[in-house]
C-alpha cells in the first residue's frame, strides 16, 4: 500500500483532542501486552493520574526543547511521539504510538526518524528511551535505526526494570 504520510509538530490547543485520543490508545495498547503491564499501569499510571499527565503534555513537551510530533495520512492522524528534555544534552523519547489500523505503512519508522531529526535540530547530543521487553517489533525498529541497548537511565523500581529494555542514540 502506498499511503503518503506526513509528520508535523502538534499545535495546541487545536491538536489536544487527537493527542489525548492517541495517548489513551497507547495506554490501552500497553495494557494489552499482558497482566504485568496492567499491574504496572495500575500502580504508576492509574486512570486519574494518566489523565492529569495527558492534560500536562503541552507543557511537558513544550518548544523550544520539547515537542510532540504527529504522523498523519491525508484523512487522519495515525500516531504520535514526544521529545522530553532531560538535561542540556539528553532528550527522552516518550509515547511513540501508531494506531493498529496503520500498522505496516512504515509510520513507526518515519515518525522515529522525525523524532531523531527534531532532537538533533534542537541541539541534543543523545536520545534515551525505553520500551517493553514484550514489544519486539519496537525493539527491532529502534535497533534498525541505530539505537544501542543500555541500562536504566533514571531511577525506577526493580520490577519496572525487569519488564523494560533501555536504549540510547548518540546524535
Amino acid at each position: 500500500m502506498n499511503t503518503a504520510l506526513r509528520v508535523r509538530l502538534a499545535q495546541f490547543p487545536q491538536d489536544m483532542d487527537v493527542v489525548a485520543r492517541l495517548c489513551w490508545n497507547y495506554r490501552a495498547n500497553l495494557a494489552g501486552l499482558g497482566p504485568i503491564m496492567v499491574e504496572i499501569l495500575d500502580r504508576f499510571y492509574p486512570t486519574e493520574t494518566y489523565g492529569a499527565l495527558i492534560a500536562s503534555l503541552p507543557q511537558k513537551h513544550a518548544r523550544p526543547k520539547g515537542s510532540i510530533l504527529l504522523i498523519e495520512t491525508a484523512k487522519d492522524v495515525i500516531g504520535c511521539g514526544m521529545i522530553q528534555p532531560m538535561n542540556g544534552d539528553d532528550a527522552e523519547i516518550k509515547r511513540v504510538y501508531i494506531e493498529d489500523a496503520a500498522q505496516g505503512l512504515g509510520a513507526g519508522k518515519q515518525l522515529s526518524n522525525a523524532l531523531i531529526a527534531q532532537a538533533l535540530a534542537d541541539g541534543y547530543k543523545r536520545i534515551l528511551l525505553d520500551t517493553s521487553k514484550i514489544s519486539t517489533a519496537a525493539q527491532g525498529l529502534y535497533e534498525s535505526l541505530g539505537f544501542k541497548k543500555r541500562g536504566p537511565y533514571s531511577e525506577m523500581p526493580a520490577d519496572m526494570i525487569e519488564v523494560l529494555v533501555f536504549y540510547e542514540f548518540e546524535l
